[in-house]
């Protein structure tokens, strides 16, 4: 692993040839460097292309992230600090914990249960004693 590449998880690791970096001004207090600081910083992967990462994660990966990816790709946008190399910070993390979660397994299938037959029984039990708690609320029979 180099310097730069990025670790998502285990053995996924994306190298930092493949991560695209885009710098801007970003808005909001920053000082006299305000209008001269490119600060906000927009961090790019391919996803959908990427030889980096095998093709079952990619699958699953792009099936969660569809509604975020624009042609395969998944850009994060990090414009907080005032110091662009803590929104590099912030925008590595910030992309590696998104695909950490995209590629994270299924969790595992519920199976359903039925009640145990004593669990049944005081269920029945339990309402018969409340209708007659509420049965004496009523009034008297004559």
């Amino acid at each position: 692993m180099a310097d730069g590449d990025l670790p998502v998880r285990g053995s996924l690791v994306l190298p930092e040839r493949e991560l695209h970096w885009r710098f801007s001004r970003a808005s909001g207090p920053g000082g006299q460097g305000v209008n001269t600081t490119d600060s906000r910083v927009e961090l790019s992967f391919d996803l959908a292309r990427s030889p980096s990462v095998p093709e079952p994660l990619r699958e699953r990966a792009l099936g969660r992230l569809a509604a975020r990816l624009v042609d395969g790709v998944i850009t994060v946008v990090a414009s907080e600090q005032r110091s662009q190399l803590r929104n590099r910070e912030s925008a590595r993390e910030r992309l590696a914990e998104i695909l950490r979660k995209a590629v994270a397994a299924d969790p595992p299938q519920r199976r359903p249960t039925r009640p145990t037959a004593g669990a049944k029984r005081r269920r029945l039990d339990a309402k018969t004693r409340r209708g007659a708690v509420k049965r004496l609320r009523g009034r008297p029979e004559e």
